[in-house]
């Protein structure tokens, strides 16, 4: 059987820096109920080193497993148990390094810890490559016959009956074995990116209009590109991304292994592309991929309209990229301290049940949560459900404002999928496809925006709140699109054997980012610094991952509509989702819960409404003259 990639174990979602802060405080300082208790996990480091030697000395055992599937639907039962018990294990051990090591980056002993465990991964991998063709070798003839001998096979039959679909790209037990083999020595260039940019990279600093002079590291830049003062905006994205272009040929030489990796795995496993290859493990159709960017870009106008607005409520003639995070309404007081965000967090979840808020309560209260930016930290936020056996986990860098309580209200999305998928369903089935991953965090989201508005008066807050979900359709459809649409030719580029330097991957980026903002049309100017800024997006590291933020935005938009305005029946669905796991592939996943993907009826659902709230923000800001 084809187990999963280790990849799988890491953060559900990462957040990009804009949700840092600056703001970093002593680790020692801060009251451990605001710390995630890894303990649950492993008592502690010498228990996780215990666990994971005798995981290791495991290994060669299921050798003995090799040549036996076959035998008969009892035999195929026990391979299957012990290997994918021993999966469960591995996700366990990698979780309590990785998270270790997220929680300082400049710790080498958790990195280390963290190493080892790629380096167990890979020879767990390899040990067990040999299941996948032999169930292809059984014949579907041979698994249906099992499945229906043998009722504890059940669990599997979503495994067994996507290796079969996957034949064609499935190599010989030898082809498999080097296939994994070559897993540690494809996965270098993630992490020497991730270490060099959060750990060694010399950020520069900038001295602000009040003489303030700051270091800006990706948690500066999150703050201080959002400053109400325009100059200081302009500087702050002139010196990080200048200093970022400095180093493009290192970004540039990283990217471009990573992207060689995918083309490895595209040829290995006899793929036309590597958009085929990142599609075919969820059974995703490319035409979904192409209809976003089609999509997408014949409503630019929509979004052109939502630049317009912003550069009104800034009050400047021509709006720049670096005008892009700048409060809108610089008077409202945007102060969410955490007892207060959990108030409005817990009530706007209100529709979802009472027992849904009391897992959130429970996540808050037990610590599940690394909630404050420290020190060495990884920036950013994500959920990880990777520990079947104990709960999901949070990594935030909040800073007491409405964006940190959005991105609370995001993770938590993803907090309750895992858990109720790992409560629901066996290992197996619990890990639920990337492709809906965004569904459950942009679905809490809306329940926030919904909330916030019904509540509150206030004209300039209820702008503040409507232009953060404008902001959200920025950030989550039309942002993650254009990121699409960068790597997608990015990796069209390598597919023709074209270079993929830091000079060529700057013009791609900039011309791209240019048609999206209409800087040709005079919408928004994208300055020619703007040029290195697919050195700072982490995500062009995990294979066509961003597309599927955009994606599930607009699923949510559909699902969460209809359980806003009462629809009992709705809900139990979208509950039934949450709970649904892997079960099914993911267009099947979301057409269970109401919205079909291969259709434009989502993406069309949510311009309307991006444009209804348009028309809201228009009629407030008329009225306040």
């Amino acid at each position: 059987m084809k187990l999963r990639s280790i990849a799988l174990v890491l953060a559900v979602t990462t957040v990009l820096a804009a949700t840092a802060t600056a703001q970093q405080r002593d680790r020692s300082k801060i009251d451990d109920k605001y710390k995630w208790k890894l303990s649950d996990i492993y008592a502690s480091d010498d228990a996780w080193r215990a666990e994971k030697d005798k995981f290791a000395k495991k290994i060669p055992s299921y050798a003995a497993y090799q040549g036996t599937l076959g035998q008969s639907p009892a035999k195929l039962l026990e391979a299957a148990d012990a290997i994918f018990a021993a999966q469960k294990e591995l996700y366990r051990l990698y979780v309590y390094a990785s998270m270790n090591a997220d929680t300082d980056t400049r710790d080498a002993k958790y990195e280390g810890m963290r190493q080892e465990m790629n380096t167990l991964a890979t020879e767990f991998a390899a040990a067990t490559s040999w299941m996948q063709p032999e169930v292809l070798a059984l014949g579907k003839e041979k698994v249906d016959g099992f499945l229906k001998a043998e009722p504890k096979l059940e669990i599997y039959r979503m495994t067994l009956n996507d290796i079969v679909r996957r034949k064609a790209h499935t190599g010989t037990p030898g082809e498999e074995k080097i296939i994994a083999d070559a897993g540690l020595a494809t996965g270098g260039a993630g992490s020497a990116r991730n270490i060099f940019a959060n750990a060694d990279f010399p950020y520069p600093s900038a001295r602000l209009a009040d003489g303030t002079e700051v270091t800006l590291n990706q948690s500066a830049f999150g703050v201080h590109r959002a400053s109400a003062n325009r100059a200081d905006r302009q500087l702050v994205f002139e010196v990080f991304f200048g200093e970022i272009g400095r180093y493009k040929g290192t970004f540039g030489a990283l990217l471009n292994a990573q992207v060689q990796n995918n083309l490895f795995y595209m040829k290995a496993q006899k793929y036309g592309t590597t958009l085929e290859a990142a599609s075919d493990g969820p059974n995703i159709p490319t035409a979904v991929y192409s209809a976003l960017l089609d999509g997408v870009n014949e409503n630019l106008d929509s979004f052109h309209r939502y630049l317009k607005l912003r550069a009104r409520m800034l009050g400047v003639e021509q709006l720049h990229y670096y005008d892009l995070y700048a409060p809108l309404v610089g008077s409202v007081n945007d102060k969410y301290p955490i007892e207060v965000a959990r108030k409005h967090i817990t009530a706007s979840m209100a529709p979802l049940g009472a027992d849904y808020v009391a897992v959130v309560n429970k996540a808050l209260d037990e610590r599940w949560i690394d909630l404050y930016p420290t020190e060495g930290k990884r920036s950013g936020a994500y959920s990880n459900g990777g520990a079947y056996d104990v709960h999901p986990f949070m990594l935030l860098n909040y800073n007491d404002k409405y964006d940190d309580m959005s991105t609370l209200t995001h993770e938590l999305g993803h907090t309750m999928q895992s858990y109720y998928s790992n409560k629901t369903q066996p290992f197996v089935n619990a890990q639920y496809p990337t492709f809906v991953a965004e569904v459950a965090s942009t679905f809490n989201e809306a329940l926030l925006v919904d909330y916030m508005l019904k509540n509150v008066k206030d004209r300039d807050t209820r702008l503040v709140i409507l232009g953060n979900y404008l902001e959200g359709i920025k950030g989550t459809v039309f942002r993650q699109t254009q990121f699409a649409e960068f790597e997608l030719r990015m990796h069209e580029m390598a597919e023709k054997g074209q270079p993929l330097t830091g000079d060529a991957l700057d013009k791609l980026y900039l011309d791209i980012t240019r048609k999206y903002y209409g800087h040709d049309k005079g919408v928004c100017v994208v300055d020619d610094v703007i040029q290195h800024e697919w050195a700072y997006i982490p995500h062009f590291y995990r294979g066509y991952y961003v597309y599927q933020y955009a994606t599930s935005f607009t699923a949510s938009a559909a699902l969460s509509e209809k359980v806003l305005a009462g629809d009992k029946a709705a809900t139990k669905r979208y509950r039934d989702f949450l709970a649904a796991g892997g079960s099914k592939y993911p267009i099947e996943l979301l057409k269970d819960a109401g919205v079909d993907m291969t259709t434009s009826e989502p993406l069309d659902f949510t311009v309307k409404k991006m444009n209804r709230v348009m028309d809201e923000m228009e009629k407030l800001l008329n009225e306040k003259k």
